[in-house]
């Protein structure tokens, strides 16, 4: 260890000898005078901090970190539901997809989207001039075959009175009795098609099946239609149910009488259901088995094709449940407080990893990390660390 007089000699040799090498160089730089006296106030420092050592007693230990007031919460078991979620589409118990019986020309759309329309109301009109022209056609047939039937009736009955005069033969009135039933055939079958091509023209005009509300449109004045070719919808409100396609690998926990909790895109609740149907096939395109559940319409659920999210619950079991405000996250990795009881009676901030289950109202579920009993800090979680001191307040 160095004294005080080994320092204070150092410290002269080096003013010294900076001096002799000011007076050798003849030069201005080198230690300046206010480098010296620096080193003057350095030398009074050391001897001023070393005389006040010799009296300085050991300092005392610092006091204890207080404790932080915080309010806790002990775990519990509640029934937590087993579930998944997964997209549904609102479908119509009554739908109809409109398609035209023939095939022509599109001249009127007589409705829009979102309409409400009744049974039998008009709703399009298939260009009707070549059916048109056909029917009349039809009709002039049908009289021509109409005059002859008639003109063979009034023989036949000239006939049948000549016959029993004796004026003509036998021959001749089976001849007329023959004519005239061609003739009525060929009549009948004329007002046959008459009354055929007249049923067909009723098809160049679409008609609403029943009582509902017009979907999608996507045909245009103008255009040509076929059998084939889809015109609109007509969807009848007020009965409906959700398509929800379940995976197959939950098909042994599938059962008719699951419940299904119904929530829109935001996740607010609409309705809770119960699947009543469930599909003894697996749906090649989606892999998946369909399952259905009713719906009552309300003004979230109102349209054909609307898509939902359906929560099915599985099954029911008791697990540890805690407040969201106890769960703080760092890394990506869930973490709670627990409130720990020292040997000395004083309570610490132990930081737990746990994992999360469903969320259940305001609190989670913890699939592990924490037992029935634990005292889950609730307060103040922002300012705690690992090993802080805490004073349970309860809850």
């Amino acid at each position: 260890m160095l004294t005080v007089g080994r320092v204070v000699g150092w410290m002269l040799q080096f003013i010294s000898q900076s001096f002799c090498e000011q007076r050798e160089t003849k030069q201005v730089r080198g230690i300046s005078l206010t480098r010296i006296f620096g080193m003057g106030c350095a030398v009074v420092f050391v001897l001023a901090v070393t005389g006040c050592q010799k009296g300085q007693q050991p300092p005392a230990a610092a006091a204890g970190m207080q404790a932080m007031p915080v309010k806790t919460v002990a775990v519990a078991l509640a029934p937590v539901a087993q579930s998944n979620e997964y997209m549904a589409t609102i479908k119509s118990r009554h739908s109809a997809t409109l398609q035209p019986q023939v095939e022509g020309r599109l001249t009127q759309i007589r409705v829009k989207s979102g309409d409400r329309v009744t049974s039998g109301q008009e709703m399009m009109v298939i260009d009707p001039i070549h059916q048109t022209s056909t029917v009349e056609s039809q009709r002039a047939t049908e009289r021509q075959k109409k005059a002859l039937f008639d003109y063979n009736a009034v023989q036949l009955e000239r006939q049948r009175k000549l016959f029993e005069a004796g004026v003509t033969s036998r021959d001749a009135f089976d001849q007329a009795q023959q004519a005239f039933s061609n003739s009525k055939a060929d009549y009948e079958s004329a007002a046959g098609l008459r009354k055929m091509q007249e049923d067909q023209l009723a098809y160049y005009t679409i008609r609403a099946p029943f009582d509902g509300v017009v979907g999608d449109i996507p045909v245009h004045v103008g255009d040509y239609v076929t059998s084939s070719t889809m015109l609109t919808t007509v969807d009848r409100t007020g009965d409906l149910e959700a398509y929800i396609y379940l995976p197959t690998e939950r098909s042994g926990e599938a059962r008719i009488g699951l419940g299904v909790e119904l929530s829109d895109t935001s996740g607010k609740l609409l309705e809770k259901s119960k699947i009543d149907f469930l599909s003894p096939q697996v749906d090649p395109t989606l892999q998946g088995i369909l399952a259905k559940a009713p719906v009552h319409a309300t003004p979230e659920i109102m349209r054909n094709a609307q898509l939902i999210k359906a929560r099915v619950i599985w099954s029911t079991k008791q697990m540890v449940v805690i407040p969201v405000l106890a769960v703080t996250r760092q890394g990506g990795q869930s973490f709670v407080f627990v409130a720990k009881k020292q040997q000395d009676g004083h309570f610490v901030a132990s930081q737990t990893p746990v994992t999360l289950g469903d969320t259940v109202g305001n609190t989670y579920s913890i699939t592990s990390g924490l037992s029935a009993g634990d005292q889950v800090i609730v307060s103040s979680t922002q300012f705690l660390v690992n090993g802080m001191p805490v004073s349970p307040l309860g809850a």
